[in-house]
């Protein structure tokens, strides 16, 4: 948007760039927004759902697979139960068991030999771990969101509400790397006791700022998750419908975080398919025909398609640039960091202003 940049005398020496969030929403006249944390969104649509329908959500019953027949679909559950459906609607994730299906992939979550692939996506470069924290820090009403840079990694915190932190740890590391000792607990899990996992993470980031340490010492090392980033390109050659099936979400394009963008398009997606279905409802509810209905999936996916793709895109080019241009911040208020590459770092920041933030827009 119109960032605050080091050259003004009133951001601290050692950020590199703030954003205040009203200037932003000014810079794209857009109107201001409030923040909620995802889980409190969940419970809010949940709880409206289940007022509609108190059956809505049946827990313990993945989908494995579906079959397209002339009146809708058949719905394969993990138990080897059936469910009879007008239509699925694909929004089991990146590891999508109705995406394997639908283009071919084989095995869901399979790996290749050396991991750098998996159920058709490439490793990121990344190894994610995250946490969260009851801490106030210094300016916890006047920053909400804040990351720190560094060679080959990075750290955020973001204020979810009630005095929590929930902090993220971005470390460019071969996939399948648990550097977190003995207490480690398998691909995706968290740590099961001790403090290995916070000593490993304080000493990766030791002489960084003490906001980074004094997080990690208030993060109990139980409540630790990691995991390995997988990134796909988005979908554009194939459509994400096929016949009463359709994909949403992480299942069709999955998104890297750096924008705090998978999510968002996730529930644009949830918004942009009612829309399409509802131009082919009568009053009463029901579908008109088969066609129709299977043609609005399409129209879905169509009207999607540019958005997504530019977004997908720019995530991953905001990965890269974080971890490979952003990583030596070039500062006038002292002689640190001004090499060859903290220049250039100096240059990429109109990219960031007048390319990729606005064409999320």
């Amino acid at each position: 948007a119109n960032p605050t940049s080091i050259f003004d005398s009133t951001v601290p020496a050692d950020w590199f760039v703030s954003f205040p969030l009203d200037a932003c929403a000014d810079f794209f006249k857009l109107p201001y927004t409030g923040v909620i944390n995802r889980p409190d969104l969940q419970d809010i649509l949940l709880d409206e759902c289940r007022q509609r329908q108190p059956d809505f959500i049946r827990n313990g019953a993945p989908v494995v697979g579906y079959e397209n027949h002339d009146d809708g679909v058949t719905v394969k559950l993990e138990d080897g139960t059936t469910v009879e459906a007008d239509i699925l609607v694909g929004a089991d994730g990146i590891w999508s068991a109705v995406r394997a299906q639908m283009y071919d992939e084989g095995e869901v979550k399979a790996f290749s030999s050396d991991r750098s692939k998996r159920q058709g996506c490439r490793y990121s470069g990344y190894t994610v771990f995250a946490g969260e924290t009851v801490l106030k820090l210094g300016d916890y009403y006047e920053c909400g969101y804040k990351v720190y840079i560094g060679p080959k990694r990075y750290f955020v915190t973001s204020d979810v509400g009630d005095g929590r932190i929930q902090w993220y740890a971005f470390l460019a590391l071969p996939p399948g790397t648990n550097k977190a000792g003995d207490t480690w607990e398998g691909e995706g899990g968290s740590a099961k006791e001790g403090a290995d996992v916070i000593d490993y993470l304080k000493s990766l980031h030791e002489g960084w700022s003490s906001e980074v340490v004094e997080v990690l010492d208030n993060t109990p090392a139980e409540s630790v998750e990691q995991r390995d980033l997988y990134d796909r390109l988005p979908e554009f050659l194939r459509s994400w419908a096929q016949g009463s099936t359709v994909l949403v979400g992480d299942a069709v394009h999955p998104m890297m975080p750096n924008l705090g963008q998978g999510g968002c398009q996730a529930i644009e997606d949830a918004y942009e398919l009612t829309k399409a279905l509802s131009a082919v409802r009568t009053y009463s509810g029901s579908f008109t025909t088969v066609d129709e209905y299977r043609g609005a999936l399409q129209d879905f996916y169509r009207s999607r398609l540019p958005r997504v793709s530019v977004i997908s895109l720019l995530s991953g080019i905001a990965s890269d640039l974080i971890i490979n241009a952003f990583d030596t911040p070039w500062s006038p208020h002292d002689n640190k960091g001004q090499d060859w590459k903290s220049y250039l770092t100096f240059f990429w920041k109109p990219i960031l202003q007048y390319l990729v933030f606005p064409a999320q827009f």
